[in-house]
């Protein structure tokens, strides 16, 4: 989840949508291809001003930016290279779209609602296989593992 932890004006925590797509759309999502199985989806989205972001390619994206810059200055490079070499968790991750509204990667909460109520009507379908709300307080969001912390302290 990204640093940003809340709303400027209202102190309130901000949301981010994640969906998880079927293996056959997940790559055509991935290449920005317009397979008509992802239409209901991209209605949605373009009535939310969404777009998708393949999670994977955003791990990858961070460690590929580390690994020109340095990775003394990414304190999270050790513990994401680590998932994306992992098989499985590379194959869950190909499959998993962070969901960016007017261009932010989390939202307030409003927003995250609309988006995510329209979206139950495709989850368990064809499209979208899991559907998932996360909030940027610190105590809601994974740490990394004890052997990746250590690296950063």
């Amino acid at each position: 989840m990204p640093e940003k932890t809340s709303g400027a004006a209202t102190g309130e925590w901000l949301y981010q949508l994640r969906v998880s797509l079927a293996d056959d759309l997940a790559e055509a999502a991935r290449a920005g291809a317009h397979h008509p199985g992802l239409s209901p989806l991209r209605n949605i989205l373009v009535r939310h001003n969404a777009a998708l972001q393949c999670q994977y390619d955003a791990f990858a994206g961070y460690c590929a930016e580390a690994e020109r810059q340095g990775v003394d200055e990414y304190p999270l490079y050790a513990w994401t290279k680590a998932t994306i070499e992992d098989p499985v968790k590379k194959a869950k991750y190909l499959k998993s779209f962070t969901l960016y509204v007017d261009g932010d990667e989390v939202y307030a909460k409003a927003r995250a609602d609309a988006l995510e109520a329209e979206l139950q009507a495709l989850l368990g379908g064809a499209v979208v296989t899991a559907l998932a709300k996360h909030d940027t307080n610190p105590a809601n969001n994974p740490q990394p593992p004890k052997r990746y912390r250590a690296e950063q302290e």
